[in-house]
């Protein structure tokens, strides 16, 4: 549940504090007030997309803060490696004013996905455009599963497997001219990458050799010196040993001098060690012209093979691998798509079977669904309703089955039903709409629903009956619902006014919670507009009255039947 919204510099709403209850939360105000605003903020704060645009004029910033029930996230916190140890999750999305932003969870930052993905947890958004979604036939087929709660993943692991397999005979398939050129391509490559017998390592190895031959005589040169300079007529190595018999001849008399005497051998010992070594070198560097040629062509043989196959020096012997791999499947490529067709015939005939079975289980969904939307429609003002789901048979396999589904519905008795484009108005189709929520909600585990002006073009009882739908929906789950009709604004549990105050230089809107006199003076504005009068405000109690005894009866039978249930 969400229970509090801190709102900063969005839009014209420079400063604004929700507290938000359970039940039915109503947010009305004119037109213009920003009741949107506060919509897209709790959007922006669950990680929809954002831009600088929604930062207040003259602010380097925007920020929002929702506070939300933890209950039913702990595994997305497990998951994400969060700790979170409160009983509420503290969300925060700073825009700056480069449109970047910055997420934090319970003070802790993530990314936008993440904060989107928990999001998806905590509540559903429906705006006035959501109707839409119900001519879009690509979604009825998703609505329908979701309704029946379909496991579609064994279908879906033989699909995968079926698409792969048709994939590795397409890719071994080819007309004998294509194949004949391939196995000589691939002959020839292989042959080439044989004889040149490229160790992993030589490019770099042979690179280095060559560099060294390049300097072989400046190398010779400064080594010669070195030798001469550690074991020449007093080169240092001669120096070192003469000390060292002196003063091992001195520490014959004093064994003080027993240290340095070790010190000087060591020293002796590392300096001969040094001046083989370098000796050792030299030796390398003896080599014939025709040597560095050979170097020279080896080196460059290993370049035009790079060209040639685009790869690296040591990833050369892979390609050779690789090669011989497909040439030997070329050749064998009769026997092992006689294979593949084999286990493509098995896979198809398990899709089929999966695909037969969802048929069946959607068939009974779709008899269910058109029994709970029928009663939901009639309860909304459209008694003579019809809905009706056609399911259809689809020619090969899809990701989900072989099936088509379409919504069909007749808004009148006696007409037949048709496609929702062709027959629903706009009330209509937010009745259709709020209908399938409502069926569709019932195993749903998000907490909180936001409608955002859903019943537009509904007004009258059709109005009334919408209330009443959204108030039983809010004794099960948090609904915020944004509206202009005093029919749905009766029935809140809590009521917010959002409107505008200018100081004469700039325009804030404000969240205002209302009273029981404050609701009666709101619902008599939304029936009158300026023309308030004792009669508006006295329709008003009345309504407000109406909708008190409304939920009062309702909770009366659900009480009830709760007492019946437990007694049987």
């Amino acid at each position: 549940m969400l229970r509090e919204l801190r709102i900063e510099n969005i839009a014209i709403i420079e400063r604004a504090e929700i507290t938000f209850a359970p039940g039915l939360n109503i947010l009305t105000g004119e037109t213009g007030a920003g009741k949107s605003i506060v919509i897209d903020s709790i959007a922006a704060v669950t990680g929809a997309r954002v831009g600088r645009d929604l930062i207040r004029t003259g602010a380097d910033r925007a920020l929002v803060t929702a506070v939300f029930d933890r209950a039913g996230t702990e595994g997305w916190f497990c998951e994400n490696e969060i700790d979170c140890d409160e009983e509420e999750i503290i969300l925060q999305r700073r825009i700056n004013a480069d449109g970047k932003s910055s997420c934090r969870i319970c003070g802790c930052p993530v990314t936008a996905g993440q904060l989107r993905s928990l999001g998806m947890l905590l509540l559903e958004l429906h705006g006035q455009n959501d109707g839409m979604q119900l001519l879009d036939e690509r979604q009825h087929l998703l609505a329908l599963d979701r309704y029946s709660g379909l496991n579609l993943e064994p279908y879906h692991s033989a699909y995968r497997i079926l698409i792969e397999l048709r994939k590795e005979k397409e890719r071994l398939s080819m007309d004998e001219y294509e194949k004949e050129l391939l196995q000589e391509r691939l002959t020839e490559n292989v042959k080439e990458l044989e004889r040149a017998q490229i160790r992993t390592g030589e490019f770099e190895e042979l690179s280095r050799k060559r560099e060294l031959l390049r300097n072989s005589e400046k190398l010779t040169e400064a080594l010669t010196l070195s030798v001469l300079s550690l074991n020449g007529e007093n080169g240092a190595l001669y120096s070192v040993q003469d000390a060292l018999r002196n003063c091992k001849k001195a520490a014959s008399y004093s064994a003080d001098l027993s240290i340095p005497a070790e010190k000087l051998e060591q020293a002796a010992f590392l300096l001969s060690d040094a001046e083989e070594s370098i000796r050792d070198f030299q030796e390398t560097l003896n080599y014939s012209p025709e040597e560095y040629d050979r170097l020279e062509n080896r080196l460059h043989e290993l370049s035009r093979l790079e060209r040639k196959y685009r790869k690296n020096a040591d990833l050369l012997p892979q390609v050779l691998e690789e090669a011989q791999k497909r040439l030997e499947e070329i050749s064998f490529s009769d026997i092992m798509i006689a294979e593949l067709d084999k286990k493509i015939r098995d896979t198809e005939k398990r899709c089929a079977e999966l695909a037969s079975g969802l048929h069946q289980e959607r068939e009974r969904a779709a008899k269910r669904l058109a029994i709970e939307i029928e009663k939901e429609l009639s309860d909304l003002s459209m008694p003579g309703a019809v809905f009706h789901v056609e399911l259809k048979k689809s020619e090969g396999f899809t990701a989900d089955g072989t099936d088509t589904a379409r919504f069909l519905i007749s808004a009148n008795r006696g007409e037949i039903p048709s496609r929702i484009s062709h027959i629903a108005s706009g009330g209509e189709l937010s009745r259709i709409m709020l209908a399938l929520l409502n069926v569709l909600s019932s195993g749903d585990p998000v907490p909180t629903m936001i409608f955002d002006e859903i019943d537009a073009g509904v007004s009258g009882i059709a109005a009334q009956r919408v209330g009443e739908k959204l108030a039983l929906l809010s004794r099960n789950k948090q609904v915020l619902c944004v509206t202009h009709l005093p029919q749905l604004a009766s029935l809140a549990d809590t009521h917010f006014l959002i409107h505008k105050e200018s100081d004469g230089e700039r325009t804030n809107t404000n969240v205002q919670p209302l009273d029981r006199a404050g609701r009666r003076h709101e619902l008599a504005r939304l029936h009158g507009g300026d023309n308030i009068t004792e009669t508006t405000l006295r329709s008003a109690e009345e309504q407000l009255q109406y909708a008190d005894d409304y939920k009062k009866r309702h909770s009366e039978r659900v009480q009830q039947e709760e007492e019946t249930n437990g007694s049987i």
